[in-house]
């Protein structure tokens, strides 16, 4: 079964408990405010991979990936005193509303993560649209004493009400300073380390609350978002290095003291990627969109193929040599895949398959999953038809679109006994707003191998 390295815990663990049918996994999603670039990319291929890995063992995910188009952040992990938000300054730049940003980056992101064949999570809750759940997990920190109100609309977190603070990302309470983040101390705070929970404004894209009209803050919405639509019970939670502080560790400590126990099983974080030796930033000039891969002529897939030359865990350097590899090695073993093809039928090269999952399940080792593939491409004792089978049922898993060239011609996916049913009486929940047998139902769903994925204009399948 899948292990995977629990940064809170310090050591590789086990995801799936004997006897699990489904695995709820919450990610962090987009400030949708410019375009992603291919490190901010790298974040959504680790899960990605999880769901992609369990469901070799037959395991369902429901996946849960936000959508920040509200924050007033300064630099996408710091809550700006001055209550200035990235939306609103890009709205300017550009001469569109904010809700026209935010939507146009929304489908930019869809689009990138679609081209390097990311599934689309089961729930993408936007910032904006989910005030309410937010003002009432805040009222409810209120009166359970962890959070408390300001006279100007602001409401802080006590940090010192949650006294496990700090087991993701090792800071102390006690060893914080003053102003360790871009946002200046409030004087009125009763401890330097209490957070933002909401700000107290009345600029553009703020809210009525019972405190007062202000915005949410950046580790509240995250906060409010999984635990409607995963519940209290979330088994993984990822995200980049860089959101271990503060994001989650706020992120925990709201959650926790919301629901009186741990909320997140396991906390699994990826490494920074960087672009020809440097962290990718616009005031260096070397950030590299997936638009770019594409204007080089390269196929976006090239950027997933190097993506997984390295493990997630792992910081690792991306140069346009190692993507014009990556696009050869694709081309290849696509034209090697079509070849063995029109060879007789043989089954699956389980030795090669065996070690490629043993990786796979390995902390998601990737780099060595791809080893075992060059070398049973080399390997002229297996019979090609054999390599076919393996190479396409590792694609599976690896999303590298291998069969891409084989020209056969695509099958309409067929619903297995007893899941149309369950889509009927699902899309009856949704309409009756019986969130929590809509939620069973999906997790049914799942159990059969069908995803559902819920849209403004309804669920669909696939």
């Amino acid at each position: 079964m899948l292990w995977l390295y629990d940064t809170r815990s310090r050591q590789l663990e086990p995801v799936v408990s004997p006897g699990t049918r489904v695995v709820r996994v919450y990610t962090c999603g987009p400030t949708v405010y410019r375009y992603a670039h291919v490190g901010n990319l790298r974040s959504y291929l680790l899960p990605d991979l999880i769901r992609r890995v369990l469901e070799r063992h037959r395991v369902g995910t429901v996946l849960c990936q936000n959508i920040t188009d509200v924050g007033h952040l300064v630099d996408d992990d710091e809550i700006d005193a001055s209550g200035e938000d990235k939306v609103l300054q890009q709205a300017r730049r550009e001469g569109r509303s904010a809700l026209e940003i935010a939507r146009f980056y929304e489908d930019a992101f869809r689009r990138d993560t679609a081209a390097l064949n990311l599934r689309p999570p089961e729930y993408t809750p936007r910032a904006t649209e989910t005030i309410d759940l937010m003002i009432e997990m805040i009222e409810g920190l209120i009166e359970k004493g962890h959070a408390y109100a300001l006279d100007d609309g602001s409401v802080y977190f006590d940090a010192r009400s949650f006294p496990t603070y700090g087991e993701i990302s090792g800071n102390r309470l006690d060893a914080l300073k003053p102003a360790h983040r871009l946002e200046a101390v409030d004087p009125r705070k009763r401890f330097h380390a209490d957070w933002a929970l909401w700000k107290g404004s009345d600029r553009d894209m703020t809210w009525e609350t019972p405190w007062g009209r202000g915005f949410p803050g950046w580790h509240i919405e995250c906060s409010a978002m999984s635990l409607r639509f995963l519940g209290e019970h979330i088994d993984v939670h990822t995200g980049g290095k860089d959101l271990r502080f503060p994001h989650h560790e706020d992120e925990r400590a709201q959650s926790n003291a919301s629901v009186g126990h741990d909320v997140v099983k396991h906390w699994v974080h990826g490494e920074h990627l960087l672009f020809d030796g440097r962290k990718m930033a616009k005031s260096t000039g070397n950030v590299v969109l997936l638009s770019d891969v594409e204007a080089a002529g390269l196929d976006p897939l090239a950027v997933r193929l190097s993506l997984l030359e390295h493990r997630y865990r792992q910081q690792m350097n991306l140069t346009w040599d190692t993507l014009q590899a990556a696009d050869r090695t694709l081309r290849r073993w696509r034209q090697r895949v079509a070849e063995w093809a029109e060879s007789p039928s043989a089954p699956i090269a389980e030795d090669y398959r065996d070690r490629a999952q043993t990786a796979l399940d390995d902390d998601l080792d990737t780099p060595t999953t791809l080893r075992v593939l060059r070398e049973l491409e080399r390997d002229e004792s297996v019979p090609p038809g054999s390599r076919f089978e393996t190479f396409l049922y590792l694609d599976n898993v690896l999303g590298l679109d291998l069969s891409i060239d084989i020209g056969k011609p695509r099958v309409a996916p067929v619903l297995p006994p007893g899941a149309a049913e369950l889509l009927e009486a699902r899309a009856q929940a949704r309409e009756a707003k019986d969130w929590p047998a809509s939620d069973r139902l999906r997790d049914e769903l799942a159990a059969l191998g069908v995803k559902v994925t819920d849209t403004p204009e309804g669920q669909t399948w696939s």
